[in-house]
């Protein structure tokens, strides 16, 4: 009996282990692969003449999620949407890395509660420090400490984005340059305090919310739909004194209205869809996109179905086509959000695709290429800090 139990001991051991190995090195990455998909396809087609303007164009991007996985910035992997290799395939010169921070429990577009927190154990499982596990500041500030590792091993293929001159001297050489934006503005945590040291590791976008109302005002899948709060109104005055852009992706209607009320500068909305163009809860009307572009603002089409209501490069380039028809060209920019628990019809490295589909939908080269990138070029050189 006493050999039996101690065997029986030895077992349930052994398989605790297997249990507690499989959660740190098999879970993040089996989570990654199932919410980050691509869609099956043959090779996209890609003509001499899309690719011969492909090849000249500066990509940016205006959202990427590729921070809160668990990958290695400067590997190619096979799973998820961005890594600095296929970004740099692509032709990228530009993205903005979004740090996720929480999101709730059976997160949806319609209603959300801020009462839960379905990441925590994500970021346990990606042995990120225990000083992450509670607090959201610390999960924006440890996102940034990754993008500055991987700049720092680099070799100069990464830069960090700072102000405009980081920006000009990326793009002078083959430097990838990167800036650092909140998806949501929760890592404040309700303390402006937290503003300067998020601004001091690299922020220079603040998105107010994601899916849920917080400390700033409503979300659009929140539960209030409610506009900004007395805070909200505050921590908008003090990032644009520092330079930040004001970013409102997530922003209920009256949050938007609100802030462009409030802001003295340009906002972004880094990855939507148009409601015009794409009904839904993801959206918001039509006429709040064509406030944003009056006060010089930008709009970042995104890449999924929620967002243009297919999983096709002709799905984005038809939504880019009424984006411009809507409030211009020059307000227009890509806005993919790659690696955010969505599914895209390619990865960072086929983006030429999107080029193809944008020349078929009729589109000139100019329009093209204001799009797929120097818009949002110009609008950072433009409102990023001097210094």
């Amino acid at each position: 009996m006493k050999k039996w139990v101690k065997w029986a001991a030895i077992s349930s051991g052994a398989l605790l282990a297997l249990n507690v190995a499989g959660f740190f090195l098999v879970t993040p990455a089996w989570i990654d692969g199932r919410m980050n998909k691509v869609a099956v396809h043959e090779p996209y087609a890609i003509s001499d003449a899309a690719a011969a303007l492909h090849g000249s164009l500066r990509v940016a991007d205006l959202h990427s999620d590729l921070l809160i996985t668990a990958r290695d910035p400067l590997k190619r992997y096979r799973r998820g949407h961005t890594d600095v290799p296929r970004l740099t395939e692509g032709g990228y010169r530009l993205q903005v890395f979004s740090a996720v921070t929480k999101t709730p429990n059976f997160v949806n577009y319609e209603r959300n509660k801020a009462d839960s927190d379905a990441l925590t154990a994500l970021f346990v499982a990606q042995r990120w420090p225990a000083r992450t596990w509670s607090s959201l500041a610390e999960r924006a500030l440890y996102q940034a400490e990754k993008l500055e590792r991987a700049a720092t091993q680099s070799g100069g293929r990464l830069a960090i984005v700072r102000t405009r001159s980081d920006l000009e001297s990326a793009l002078a050489g083959q430097t990838l340059a990167t800036i650092l934006a909140t998806e949501g503005a929760h890592p404040l945590e309700g303390d402006l305090a937290n503003l300067d040291r998020l601004y001091a590791s690299g922020y220079r976008v603040l998105g107010l919310q994601h899916f849920f109302d917080n400390e700033l005002g409503g979300s659009l899948h929140g539960m209030s739909r409610g506009g900004l709060t007395e805070f909200g109104r505050q921590a908008i005055g003090a990032a644009e004194a520092k330079g930040m852009i004001i970013d409102v992706a997530h922003s209920s209607e009256a949050s938007v209205r609100d802030t462009l009320g409030v802001a003295q500068r340009p906002l972004i909305v880094s990855h939507t869809g148009l409601r015009g163009h794409c009904p839904g809860p993801r959206n918001i009307p039509d006429e709040l996109m064509v406030a944003i572009a009056e006060k010089g603002g930008l709009i970042g089409v995104g890449f999924w179905d929620a967002a243009v209501c297919e999983t096709t490069p002709a799905a984005i380039a038809a939504a880019i086509a009424y984006a411009i028809g809507l409030v211009g060209v020059d307000h227009v920019a890509l806005g993919s959000d790659f690696d955010g628990a969505v599914k895209t019809p390619f990865d960072a490295s086929e983006i030429a695709a999107l080029t193809e589909a944008l020349m078929q939908a009729g589109l000139e080269e100019e329009a093209i290429r204001k799009v797929m990138g120097e818009n949002q070029i110009r609008f950072f050189l433009e409102h990023l800090p001097e210094t």
